[in-house]
């Protein structure tokens, strides 16, 4: 049997080398490729969420596998509608949202395995959105250091980009590269299956599989088509000049300072300093320099120019042409913004982007007891104006912060670890924000808020309870006062603290922003024992070794809570709990037993 990593790697040779995908198809027949892609989808929390039946990963087999191969050697296999349901969203309003059945999800896998192995080596460094290895910070990090001194930005927004894209259209894009009739047709067939909403079945005739596992892929392989063109079009025509020219001016404010300084007159040299500082060493307005810079993330982009407002003009309404034309989308008018870079800010990935300028800003130089103005032409990020009050607004009810009456039932544990998540996320998402100390005010409205959960729990008050969970906690060489609840496990004392997170801006490493720095090889993560435990065909109830296959439960301290308190525990619970494992390899006859409470029969000896 070829491993799954020997298959990977093939395809992705055949990517970098621009070689065509011929006879790919025959890799789905793999086991190994099949036990790879269900030890990734297995640990997702959607795993035991039933699609338009009741089939999730509980149950999961070697011959489960065995008989999906079987399908697809026979070209048999066909996906089955998505149970689709409404999901909130937080401006108001819904977004759908499609549940595909296990065995879907499991093929899907295999097709993004496949698939990303060949398309990744040719993706441009400009997109970041759904990649191994890229995602906000890498997008936001690029952003940082490719615009500086941009004029202005083009922010791009595609109406609807995943509800309408056009089925011909990508499968056009894939028969250029794919030559495998069998491969294309399932694909096809993914895109085609349609939707099951209050049990009603509709028709799919545009757009990717909402919630599906190869939808983000599919997605990005229909965008880089942009990628292409922006990159390979756009910028070769709006880019020009090595550098700016000299600034006239400001040249001969440096020839009169060095004059004035040669006669000794230093009250004139200050003079003419300050005015020299209050303008630009180049010409900024140069009409032989152009730039033009473009960083995508999923279906949101932007790209930075110097040049002129109509030349920014005539790039949006290109990119626009090319969208409804090529692509047969459309760019939302609403968010596709054309932005003076100084005077006002763009908006992308939720931080708002603008670029520094102040004269009276100067630094040392390196090296030199000369001094220059180092921030000018630097990317500026920062927390979009109300959002902290935004994100507070949750915690408070009018001006003053109240308890979570949700969390009341809770342990003091994981009251504590569910304020200290909450904020560790925002934290981190604006780890590049300069202004990232605004997040105090969000800090204390958080921490009072928790502290009156704590007290409206136990009917006593704030106070008090500072006085029983108050605590000191030292992180990068700082000491912050915070609240700490001692847990013991059975490998010692666990503390669970909220507060000791440092709200210092945090720079973006070199590391991630060079262009040229070499794509990832795509390799799997190193695989857990799921797949050994399946492989090895042994049930850990009672020893035997036919027909096994595996028993999920969705959380080991659900399973922990459900049995607490009870002498006797049947023998799956017990060692599901002694294994710390929230799986269970079980023959057939013992997993029948477990989902219907049946005593379980002894292990063979």
């Amino acid at each position: 049997m070829q491993k799954a990593e020997q298959i990977l790697q093939a395809v992705q040779k055949m990517g970098e080398r621009r070689i065509p995908l011929t006879r790919v198809y025959r890799s789905l027949f793999s086991e190994d490729l099949f036990l790879a892609a269900y030890d990734k989808i297995a640990r997702n929390r959607g795993a035991l969420t039933s699609g338009s039946d009741s089939e999730t990963v509980d149950g999961m087999s070697r011959e489960r596998i065995q008989r999906i191969i079987v399908q697809l050697r026979c070209e048999r296999f066909n996906f089955r509608p998505a149970r689709r349901i409404q999901i909130p969203k937080k401006s108001g309003g819904t977004r759908p949202l499609g549940i595909p059945n296990f065995t879907d999800k499991l093929v899907q896998e295999v097709l993004r395995m496949v698939l990303e192995a060949y398309y990744e080596p040719r993706f441009r460094d400009s997109s970041h959105g759904f990649r191994p290895g890229r995602g906000c910070h890498t997008a936001l990090a690029n952003l940082q250091y490719k615009f500086k001194g941009a004029a202005w930005f083009i922010e791009g927004d595609i109406r609807g980009c995943f509800d309408n894209i056009d089925h011909e259209v990508l499968m056009a894009i894939l028969a250029r590269d794919i030559q495998d009739g069998r491969l294309l047709n399932l694909l096809r067939m993914g895109l085609k299956a349609g939707y099951l909403e209050n049990w009603q079945y509709n028709r799919t005739y545009s757009g990717t599989p909402q919630g599906g596992i190869l939808s983000p892929l599919l997605a990005n392989i229909y965008l880089h088509e942009l990628d292409a063109y922006i990159e390979d079009v756009l910028i070769p025509q709006y880019t020009r000049g090595k550098k700016r020219a000299d600034n006239r001016e400001y040249g001969n404010l440096a020839y009169a300072i060095k004059c004035a300084r040669n006669a000794g007159d230093q009250k004139r040299v200050q003079e003419l300093e300050l005015q020299r500082r209050k303008l630009p060493s180049q010409d900024v307005h140069d009409p032989n320099f152009r730039r033009l810079k473009y960083i995508r993330y999923a279906d949101d982009f932007i790209l930075s120019f110097i040049g002129t407002k109509s030349e920014a003009e005539e790039i949006k309404s290109a990119i626009s042409a090319f969208l409804k034309e090529k692509l047969h989308l459309e760019m939302s008018a609403s968010k596709t913004l054309i932005t003076h870079s100084r005077t006002e800010h763009a908006r992308f990935l939720g931080y708002d982007i603008s670029v520094y300028h102040a004269d009276d800003k100067i630094s040392p130089r390196s090296g030199t007891l000369t001094k220059t103005r180092s921030i000018n032409g630097c990317i500026r990020l920062g927390i979009p104006y109300g959002k902290v009050d935004e994100l507070a607004k949750r915690y408070m009810r009018g001006e003053k912060p109240i308890h979570e009456a949700g969390l009341l039932a809770f342990s003091d544990a994981q009251i504590i670890d569910v304020y200290q998540q909450r904020f560790r996320g925002v934290a981190e998402y604006y780890k590049f924000a300069t202004d990232r100390k605004a997040l105090r005010k969000l800090k204390y409205v958080m921490e009072v808020s928790l502290t009156k959960t704590l007290a409206n729990k136990f009917k006593s008050t704030v106070a008090r309870m500072y006085q029983r969970y108050g605590g000191k906690r030292t992180v990068q060489g700082f000491t912050y006062k915070v609240l700490v609840v001692e847990v013991p496990t059975k490998n010692g004392t666990r503390y669970i603290y909220w507060g000791g997170i440092p709200l210092k801006v945090v720079k973006p490493g070199t590391e991630i922003l060079d262009d040229n720095n070499g794509r990832r090889n795509v390799t799997l993560s190193s695989r857990t024992d799921l797949v050994q435990r399946l492989q090895a065909n042994e049930c850990e109830i009672c020893g035997s070794q036919e027909n096994c296959e595996v028993h999920h439960v969705r959380k080991l301290a659900d399973l922990k809570n459900r049995w607490r308190g009870r002498k006797e525990k049947p023998a799956w619970v017990t060692t599901m709990i002694a294994m710390q494992r929230k799986t269970l390899v079980v023959c057939a006859k013992c997993h029948v037993a477990i989902h219907t409470g049946k005593p379980l029969p002894a292990r063979s000896t």
